[in-house]
């Protein structure tokens, strides 16, 4: 399976250019290029040591690549963090949570890009904090302690700062890895709910293929750190791509909903 260029008439948010990562002396990510169109959510799989998260850290400019990402255009080593924080939100799989601090608190954290060093926070950070809260449904929840929240509270709360950040892209990694199904549902359901409603672009790694194949339109392939595939779902998550890079023996089904993969034991599909 080769890598297309998932091309859209919509305009490109997002641009990858040729990106490479080296950690010591592993070759992470090697020559990847994609691009996300403006306002849709694209998912990011592929088996483990992939370069998935680090793709992501590459695009947020945590980890020294060569190659060029370039956010509306501009090219984001050109930008100062504070201007990059106002175009990139990034929740990574495992968010730092300072557990002395309120939920208020954490998230007016999402309003650092807007404010000069040692600045009190303005009304405009309040009002924004407050819409965050709203929207994801923390308001009662504002004066709480991070830690006395449950894990799906947790990741709406990392949310809400990233929303009060008020980017164009957000860049989940694994938002969904410390929930079980239910709250793994509830949090893409909101994640979608908010792509739409505040015209977010969302590029999410997704190591579960099922929730991958309902939620993003678009899916990026990695294997070995490279493009393998890039495309609609029901173009990149075939059976034959799933046995080739994953090793497993699946179904898959494409309706109104999205793609469903379905794990079957070896010799019995079809059965």
């Amino acid at each position: 399976m080769t890598a297309s260029s998932g091309g859209s008439e919509e305009p490109e948010l997002l641009d990858v250019r040729e990106v490479s990562v080296a950690l010591g002396r592993a070759q992470v990510l090697d020559a990847v290029s994609l691009s996300v169109t403006e306002g849709g959510w694209t998912a990011v799989v592929g088996p483990n040591g992939a370069g998935k998260s680090t793709l992501l850290r590459a695009i947020a400019s945590l980890v020294t690549c060569r190659g060029r990402v370039l956010i509306g255009g501009v090219d984001a080593s050109s930008m100062s963090a504070k201007e990059r924080a106002r175009q990139i939100a990034y929740a990574p799989q495992v968010p730092l949570i300072p557990e002395a601090m309120s939920v208020r608190e954490y998230v007016m954290l999402g309003r650092t890009p807007y404010r000069a060093l040692l600045a009190a926070p303005r009304g405009a950070d309040h009002e924004a904090v407050a819409r965050a809260l709203t929207r994801l449904d923390l308001e009662s929840l504002a004066d709480r302690m991070l830690r006395t929240l449950s894990g799906g509270e947790r990741q709406r709360a990392v949310l809400a700062r990233s929303l009060a950040q008020e980017p164009r892209l957000l860049l989940l990694d694994e938002p969904t890895a410390a929930l079980d199904l239910g709250h793994a549902q509830q949090l893409l359901e909101l994640v979608d709910d908010l792509r739409r409603d505040e015209h977010l672009t969302v590029l999410s790694t997704l190591h579960d293929l099922v929730l991958a194949g309902q939620y993003a339109d678009r899916i990026v392939l990695l294997t070995g750190g490279r493009v393998v595939a890039d495309g609609a779902p029901a173009d990149v998550l075939t059976a034959q791509a799933l046995a080739e890079h994953y090793g497993v023996s699946a179904e898959v089904e494409a309706g109104p909903s999205g793609v469903r993969v379905h794990p079957v034991r070896p010799g019995r599909a079809g059965a």
